[in-house]
């Protein structure tokens, strides 16, 4: 009797990161090893071992590898269908094959029950975090930069940073696929759902506000190519400027706090902090507005990049607005819900309940603030 080193073999290669990535790769190698052990048993029948027969069934198992979707365990379709047409018991050792497969990636899958992987939510919250820090100081050093003559290369080598965001996106994206997976299936996650959710309706709307931002340095460059002999704005419509873009800095940051925290004072404290500075950012833009269409009816030199500009930055007020958002996690919720069986999953139900909840707090947060705006004088300018 020859010693089963099949199955430890397989329990080495289906032990992944994450419990979901484990499951995964043991049904697939077991996939790979029941699909060439069918196929060297139709093999055996039709056509004898030969040197054209051999080629023929490595053919056909890596075409029949791709069409069960075996993955990475194509490769093992050919090897199992070669070892079992090889020996003379074919019967025997395709059942002795399969039957060591299905026991190592059963241990591998008990392997994770007992040792339960890690979770990957923190290292994703901090990439996150990592992401809207580049942001925020993109735009502190593109408002620091506006007073007086702007050189084109200047304004140009934002926009070339503004770019690299993409780089930036596309790493917080391949950590953050890692925590989701990392969520499923794991025993020591009790709101897996809600951390998914949340994370990722919250790096969607950085990756907006990154080619917003990038549209932003854009818009700027144009100017400076425009403008290569004057100032880009007027002193208060640059001081205007540098306190709309401080206050949008601090509220990527408030924002990227908001979506990372795991506890619910924090998350408070940072959803309280990112309404004050959206309501300074709007108010500085209005001011903006204000001055900007006043210089345009003296001059109306480069009007269409001004309005770019008022665009810009009022589409990324929206995508950071505090409402919004609750919005768009209680539609995610909502539609989940509707995918699963009713009753199946409370703690679903009373996270949909808590976002619900907070939405109705942040619209009479908002209706508040509007009637005192209502309230205050209008200056007139």
């Amino acid at each position: 009797m020859h010693a089963p080193l099949l199955a430890p073999l397989t329990a080495i290669l289906v032990v992944q990161v994450t419990v979901y990535a484990t499951l995964t790769s043991g049904i697939r190698r077991v996939n790979s090893v029941v699909a060439g052990v069918c196929v060297a048993a139709a093999f055996s029948v039709v056509v004898p071992l030969t040197w054209w027969s051999l080629g023929l069934l490595i053919l056909a198992s890596l075409v029949i590898g791709h069409l069960v979707r075996a993955g990475e365990f194509v490769p093992e379709v050919a090897i199992s269908a070669m070892l079992v047409l090889g020996v003379t018991r074919v019967t025997e050792t395709a059942v002795d094959r399969v039957v060591e497969t299905l026991i190592g990636a059963a241990v591998g899958l008990v392997m994770n029950a007992v040792f339960v992987p890690p979770v990957w939510v923190q290292p994703a919250g901090e990439a996150i975090e990592d992401m809207a820090a580049r942001m925020r100081l993109l735009l502190l050093h593109i408002g620091g930069e506006l007073g007086g003559h702007v050189p084109v290369h200047r304004a140009a080598d934002k926009l070339h940073q503004a770019r690299r965001l993409d780089n930036d996106v596309a790493e917080v994206d391949s950590s953050l696929s890692q925590a989701e997976e990392s969520l499923r299936f794991n025993p020591r996650v009790k709101e897996g759902l809600m951390y998914r959710v949340v994370l990722r309706t919250g790096l969607d709307t950085l990756e907006i506000c990154t080619v917003i931002l990038r549209s932003m340095a854009r818009t700027l460059t144009d100017l400076a190519r425009e403008r290569t002999e004057e100032e880009l704005f007027d002193p208060d419509v640059t001081q205007a400027l540098r306190e709309l873009l401080g206050h949008l800095a601090s509220a990527v940051d408030s924002f990227a706090m908001l979506i990372t925290s795991q506890v619910s004072s924090s998350s408070e404290a940072a959803e309280d902090r990112l309404a004050r500075e959206l309501a300074a950012s709007r108010e500085s833009r209005e001011r903006i507005a204000w001055l900007l269409l006043a210089r345009v009816q003296e001059h109306p030199r480069q009007w269409q990049l001004h309005g770019a500009l008022l665009a810009e930055i009022d589409r990324m007020l929206d995508e950071l607005d505090v409402e919004k958002r609750t919005m768009r996690l209680a539609e995610e919720l909502d539609q989940y819900g509707q995918e699963r069986p009713r009753g199946r999953f409370p703690r679903l139900r009373q996270a949909r309940d808590r976002t619900r909840r907070r939405l109705r707090s942040v619209r009479r947060r908002m209706r508040r603030r509007m009637r005192g705006r209502m309230r205050r004088p209008v200056r007139r300018r």
